[in-house]
């Protein structure tokens, strides 16, 4: 017998989700709240935190105006309506908070093609 807590997480979670790693450099459609309209965010995932399950979230570091901007998505959200990985990179750390301090040619990641 399932309890509620499991039932409402089976409900709600995503079955269409890409395996999504630090290193990734990813393309998410969200929806604006409020709006009609669709926001892509595209950017390096720095940290996948708390596993799979509907509790899951994803670090995601962009530049925007040459500056820095990070933000914390949970990967069930219902306002997310796709994610597409562009690139794959070979990383050594599950958490790329180094990142954040390099600028220029060390910031580049060893790229391996998207599969």
């Amino acid at each position: 017998m399932t309890s509620k807590a499991e039932e409402f997480e089976k409900k709600h979670q995503k079955d269409n989700l890409p395996d999504i790693r630090p290193g990734d450099k990813i393309r998410i459609r969200k929806k604006v709240k409020g709006e009609d309209k669709v926001q892509t965010i595209e950017g390096i995932v720095m940290a996948k935190k708390h596993g799979d399950g509907i509790n899951s979230t994803i670090t995601i570091r962009q530049e925007v105006s040459k500056v820095g901007v990070e933000r914390i998505l949970p990967l069930h959200s219902p306002s997310i309506e796709e994610i597409e990985v562009l690139e794959r990179a070979k990383v050594r750390k599950a958490k790329l908070n180094y990142l954040r301090e390099r600028t220029g040619k060390k910031k580049k990641l060893k790229r391996k093609s998207a599969k």
